[in-house]
Order: structure tokens, then C-alpha cells, then sequence
């Protein structure tokens, strides 16, 4: 047992992200974090846009390509802007409060994205091994249903592993070894005994991350399957490639997901948490336009469209074709 007494309670958090950094390595940090930061939020924003109003991408794939993109506005702005001002500011200070409501909304909208791309993989499942059924399957109503599922686990488990993350007193150091409030690193921090909450949001992890993860082996395996036994040998090397584009995002957000919450505390540090913490926190949800969206055709025609609708005119027409068409990922399915 621990001794309370005399122990003051923890009434705000520190987060030490980059302070001991020095001053011009911050600064650059500042320049490349808001860059990232500005072209996720333009590129998720812009997909928001058009599948929310195009007529001609009114289909299910794209309609959980606009949740996924939404989630990842949510996902990134839990965590950037804060991480942007204490570049800047010399006081990281955050009240106890500040710091659970980020720690949810880190999980609420975790927990969705990972059960969202598995609900992506069986879409294009259907769509590619079972096409003469794929409407009747992927009706209107599964699909709500599908994300209204996504969003269900995340509010709930959200909900669990703060409780389990804040449920004891704190009483010993609040310094956080993060740029965000980190369960593991913040249950360190309790007075009590935390292994009890480590092992739940230990075994939470196992069911929230792998069950998702099988569910895209199982059907990547599948559309694999179905491709190899009906195309030519010349068709295997797009098959392959296509698959891998598609499964790169779910590889980065949960094996870094899983280094932070399903790893002993011994084999972690600041120098290994922040970096994975950077990956699935900003990365990712920079990277997911373009591995998801951009080497699509009926994505890119109505990005251009939209664009060309501005009153920017024609050049931003022809700046934003130009980067459509980097060859920096293999095509998708849907592209043909």
C-alpha cells in the first residue's frame, strides 16, 4: 500500500514533448508539424467535400472514405495544434480535465478508425468477390449501420479505458514523457498500484486492434484469391501492389498503435514512444488521402472539378492535376 499522506494531489499535467530540444530544432519542428498538419486538413477536408456532394461518387467505398477522412481531421486535431503551441510557448501545462478529454477523444476516435478499416476491407471484399451481389450486401442501411458501429465501440471503449486510465489518485510526478496525454505513460504516473490498469487496457488493445487487423488479413486473403484464380499471370503483379496500397495505412497505424499500448513499459522511452506516437497520431492521417484516394480516377476527376469551381481558376486546376499525377503509389482497385 501507499502512503497518502502528506502527498499533494495532481491537479495539472506537464507534457515535456520537445522542450529539451533546442531552440532552432523546435522551430524546424514547428515548420514541418504545421506543414503536415495544413496538408492533412486540406486533403481530408477537400475528400469530406466530394463525397458528401458529389453525385457521381455515391457508393459505399466512398462513403466510408468521407467518415475515414473525417476521423482523421478528428484523430489529428486531438493532438497537433496543442503539440504546435508548446513548440512555440515555454508553459506545457494542462488541467486534469484538459487531459482526460484529450485521452478520450485519442481512443473514441482510435478505436473507430481502426474498426472503420476493417469495415473498408470487407467493403472491397464484396465488391470485388461477390460484384452481382454487392448492392443488395452493401445496402444503404449497412452501411450506417456499419458506421454507427465503428462510432458505437469507439464512444464506448473511449469511455472504459479513461476510467481505467484516470480511476486511481495522483499523487507523483506529472511530468508526461509525450507531446499528448498517453494512457500507459499517464498510468505510470498514479499513486496506486497501475499494473491492474495496464492489463486491462492491455487486453482492451489485443481485442480493439487484432480483431480489426484479422478481419483485413481475411479479406485481403480473399480478394487475393479471387484475383489470382481468374486473372492472367501478367495481372498478379497490379493485384499484389494493389493490396499493398490498401493495407500500408492499417500496417502503420497499428503496429504503431500497438508498440504504444501492447508493449511492457520496460521496452519503451521518450525517444521510442514519441516517434511511433508521431505515426499514427499525424502521419497516418496525412498519408490516408493519398494511399486511399488520390491514385483513384473518379477521385481525382472530381477533385480537379471542384478545384476548377473556385475562383482561383485554372492554374490551381493545374497545380493539383500535376500532383495527382505522381506516381507515388500503385493504382487501386477501384480505379479500374
Amino acid at each position: 500500500m501507499v502512503d497518502l499522506r502528506n502527498r499533494s494531489t495532481v491537479t495539472e499535467f506537464i507534457l515535456v514533448g520537445f522542450e529539451q530540444s533546442s531552440h532552432s530544432t523546435r522551430a524546424l519542428l514547428f515548420a514541418v508539424f504545421l506543414a503536415l498538419y495544413s496538408l492533412a486538413m486540406a486533403m481530408n477536408g477537400l475528400i469530406i467535400f466530394i463525397t458528401w456532394t458529389h453525385p457521381r461518387l455515391n457508393s459505399p467505398m466512398y462513403f466510408f472514405l468521407g467518415h475515414l477522412s473525417f476521423l482523421d481531421v478528428c484523430f489529428i486535431t486531438t493532438t497537433t495544434p496543442q503539440m504546435l503551441i508548446h513548440l512555440v510557448v515555454q508553459n506545457h501545462i494542462v488541467s486534469f480535465v484538459s487531459c482526460m478529454t484529450q485521452m478520450y477523444l485519442v481512443f473514441c476516435v482510435g478505436v473507430a478508425e481502426c474498426i472503420l478499416l476493417a469495415f473498408m476491407a470487407y467493403d472491397r471484399y464484396v465488391a470485388i468477390c461477390h460484384p452481382l451481389s454487392y448492392a443488395q450486401i452493401m445496402s444503404w442501411h449497412v452501411c450506417m449501420g456499419l458506421v454507427s458501429t465503428a462510432w458505437f465501440f469507439g464512444l464506448i471503449n473511449g469511455i472504459l479505458l479513461d476510467y481505467m486510465t484516470f480511476r486511481g489518485p495522483f499523487c507523483r510526478d506529472n511530468h508526461i514523457e509525450n507531446f499528448f496525454c498517453e494512457a500507459p505513460i499517464v498510468i505510470t504516473l498514479s499513486c496506486g498500484d497501475p499494473q491492474f490498469s495496464l492489463r486491462v487496457i492491455f487486453a482492451e488493445a489485443i481485442v480493439v486492434l487484432l480483431s480489426p487487423m484479422v478481419l483485413v488479413v481475411i479479406s485481403y486473403a480473399r480478394i487475393l484469391a479471387s484475383i489470382l484464380s481468374r486473372a492472367s499471370s501478367s495481372g498478379w503483379g497490379k493485384a499484389f501492389s494493389t493490396c499493398a496500397s490498401h493495407l500500408t495505412v492499417v500496417v502503420f497505424f497499428h503496429t504503431s498503435a500497438m508498440f504504444s499500448y501492447m508493449n511492457p513499459r520496460s521496452m519503451h522511452g521518450p525517444d521510442k514512444d514519441k516517434p511511433f506516437s508521431l505515426l499514427y497520431t499525424v502521419i497516418t492521417p496525412m498519408c490516408n488521402p493519398i494511399i486511399y484516394s488520390f491514385r483513384n480516377k473518379e477521385m481525382k476527376g472530381a477533385m480537379v472539378r471542384a478545384l476548377g469551381r473556385t475562383s482561383l481558376g485554372p492554374d490551381i486546376v493545374f497545380v493539383a492535376s500535376s500532383l495527382l499525377e505522381w506516381k507515388l503509389l500503385p493504382p487501386t482497385l477501384a480505379e479500374g
